[in-house]
């Protein structure tokens, strides 16, 4: 790139900032050795083998403890991966074909990878996690460090082929300014977790690879753009750009509204306990989604009505006087549970899971339905509930029938099934409101999995696509009345708040650390500015377009 020339490389920004400064490139990690020699002593290799799983495992949990958060919640997740007895199983029939130690792992791993890729949804999620597991382990088997995030003595933009939960939970926000990864999605684990931390953020940056280290380079984490030599004039413009926005992000409070005073609750998304302080600290007008998956997974027994009761009830005294929006399990088929008989299914991705699980196990529904009403009556929370993976108007009628025969007055479904939004009008005709989950409605419109790093481009929330089913709900919750929100990773983002509020979303949901930068963007905009912002991303012929459409024109506002 010339002297003069300040195209930037482009991504997808998926954390919102400007920042700049030198590269630093995270290292790959170990290579295999070149020639596979068989192990002599299968069992003490298989040993070895175990003792460097136990020692990964044991140094996501420690990072876990560090990390806090949903970062925690995700590394505990790889931490039990590591440990599934399935691994040393794996490795072992391996080494008895002949294959030395590190080969064999990594046999193990991709063994394990295309197993649970093949299953779908939540766990081909995770799947996406096990070639860090795998290269961690290797390393360990051969007696060689794992590169970890690089330390030059400055703050640096860190630049990776992509980044594992392990060191993007605890990076420092004061020596990272900003992360460049050449793979990844909006919805990645490096997307989610460098947005809660506050870090300018671009994934799906193919160039990202020709950037070298030392290199200056400016990020700017909502359009996707990355200035290569940017000139001095340049960096000076950003470093003032980026010291008002922290003014005004610092002087932002109170209840989300637009420029001429339409109310947008602004909510915090709440994903375990240890989430729960620092949520219920945060500026909001409530909590927008309660998982409660917490309870159920990697545990070997049912939790009892009393168990989750007092959970509940926790949750509803740190947000007293406030919303609670809790989300019925979402689990089952691609979320196993240990304690249920789920059966076979050709594509857990599209079977018995979230609500359809009361299908199933019908107790299991009506016991949390049981134990949220008891946590409720001790509460000055405003509690709603609702339940995920809804497709029709008659399942949104059942469970809001059966939410309040429970004593639950307010009883809502998620928007998560194209199928739902092409029929709001008749979903909100039989329950009290919605809320659109625009992570797995955008994989479900595109048939795109949300961790394929190649097909980010269609699971941009900012497809008009997926924007029109928004539309179309939001449009039916005018017509009635009735609450329309989105408590996806979209919400958190500034930019596209306002085409949201445009389509007609009432109320948005997010990490606690995305909420100043939307209350202040919704404040500086009118209704009516929102509603033309929608109608531009609608027409633009794709994600790309439709984001650099409404963000030059909403500068000119």
């Amino acid at each position: 790139m010339g002297e003069v020339d300040v195209r930037p490389v482009t991504g997808i920004g998926v954390s919102p900032g400007v920042a700049h400064g030198p590269v630093a490139r995270l290292a790959e990690p170990p290579r295999l050795p070149e020639t596979d020699v068989p192990e002599a002593d299968v069992p003490a290799a298989l040993e070895r083998a175990r003792a460097a799983l136990a020692e990964v495992a044991a140094f996501l949990d420690e990072r876990s403890a560090q990390a806090g958060g949903e970062a925690a919640d995700v590394l505990l997740a790889q931490s039990m991966m590591v440990l599934d007895p399935a691994l040393p199983d794996r490795i072992r029939a391996r080494l008895e074909d002949g294959r030395g130690l590190a080969h064999a792992v990594a046999d193990a791993f991709a063994g394990f990878r295309d197993a649970l890729t093949a299953t779908g949804g939540y766990l081909a999620e995770r799947a996406a996690d096990l070639d860090d597991l795998r290269d961690r382990t290797v390393a360990r088997v051969l007696g060689v460090p794992m590169p970890g995030v690089p330390d030059p003595g400055h703050p640096f933009v860190l630049v990776a082929r992509d980044l594992a939960p392990a060191d993007t939970a605890v990076l420092d926000a004061r020596k990272v300014r900003a992360i460049v990864t050449e793979l990844g999605g909006p919805t990645s684990h490096t997307a989610i977790l460098a947005k809660s931390l506050g870090i300018p953020a671009v994934v799906a940056c193919a160039d990202a690879a020709g950037l070298a280290d030392g290199t200056p380079v400016l990020v700017r984490g909502a359009s996707g753009e990355v200035v290569v030599d940017p000139p001095d004039s340049l960096v000076e413009a950003a470093e003032a750009e980026a010291a008002a926005q922290a003014a005004a992000l610092a002087a932002s409070s109170g209840p989300g509204r637009t420029a001429d005073g339409v109310p947008v609750a602004l909510l915090v998304n709440v994903g375990a306990a240890r989430d729960l302080t620092a949520a219920a600290a945060a500026d909001s007008e409530g909590v927008g989604l309660l998982r409660t998956e917490f309870l159920y997974l990697d545990r070997a027994e049912e939790p009892t009505v009393e168990e989750q009761r007092r959970s509940y009830a926790e949750v509803f005294a740190a947000f007293a006087g406030r919303k609670v929006v809790v989300r019925t399990l979402d689990a089952g088929a691609d979320k196993p549970l240990a304690f249920v008989d789920h059966g076979d299914e050709p594509n857990p991705a599209l079977g018995v899971r979230g609500l359809r699980l009361a299908r199933r196990h019908r107790r299991m529904l009506d016991d949390q339905l049981t134990a949220i009403a008891a946590a409720r009556e001790e509460s000055t929370a405003d509690v709603w509930v609702m339940a995920p993976m809804v497709s029709t108007p008659t399942e949104a009628a059942d469970f809001a029938r059966a939410a309040r025969a429970h004593g639950l007055p307010v009883a809502g479904t998620m928007v998560e099934v194209p199928a739902a939004a092409l029929r709001a009008d008749a979903v909100l005709a039989a329950c009290d409101f919605v809320s659109i989950g625009t992570n797995d409605l955008g994989q479900y419109t595109f048939a795109a999995d949300r961790m394929a790093g190649e097909l980010a481009d269609l699971l941009d929330p900012w497809q008009p696509a997926l924007l029109e089913l928004v539309r179309i709900t939001g449009a039916a919750g005018a017509a009635v009345g009735k609450p329309v929100g989105v408590c996806g990773e979209a919400a958190s983002d500034p930019l596209l708040a306002l085409v949201l509020v445009g389509l007609g979303v009432t109320s948005l949901s997010m990490a606690p650390a995305a909420l100043p930068a939307v209350r202040l963007a919704l404040a500086a905009h009118t209704a009516a500015d929102c509603a033309a912002l929608a109608r531009l991303a609608l027409t633009a012929p794709d994600a790309a377009r439709a984001r650099e459409e409404v963000a030059a024109a909403a500068k000119q506002m």
